[in-house]
């Protein structure tokens, strides 16, 4: 079992979450051609090694937060809030 550490919850079974994604640059809507959008959307690497990635605690606190993974392993060595929350936090 797949233990993921919630930043606001604690460890809990990965079950109580939902993997979103890889955490990757969004193309500029305004600037972005389709080639580009289709790149973002569907071409995944999914190489070995230490990714980032989003994921959603649908059983617990219901937020967001980031996850440092490794694809092999599954070993996690950090989990934090999103950016966007954390430069709130001090902006306050």
């Amino acid at each position: 079992m797949l233990l993921v550490p919630c930043p606001w919850c604690g460890q809990r079974a990965s079950e109580e979450f939902r993997f979103v994604g890889d955490s990757k640059a969004r193309p500029d809507p305004a600037t972005a051609s389709p080639e580009e959008w289709r790149t973002y959307l569907y071409v995944k690497a999914n190489e070995a090694g230490w990714t980032t990635e989003s994921w959603f605690h649908r059983a617990g606190c219901r937020r967001y937060f980031v996850v440092e993974r490794h694809r092999v392993t599954n070993e996690i060595r950090a989990a934090r809030p999103p950016a966007a929350q954390q430069r709130m936090a001090t902006d306050s």
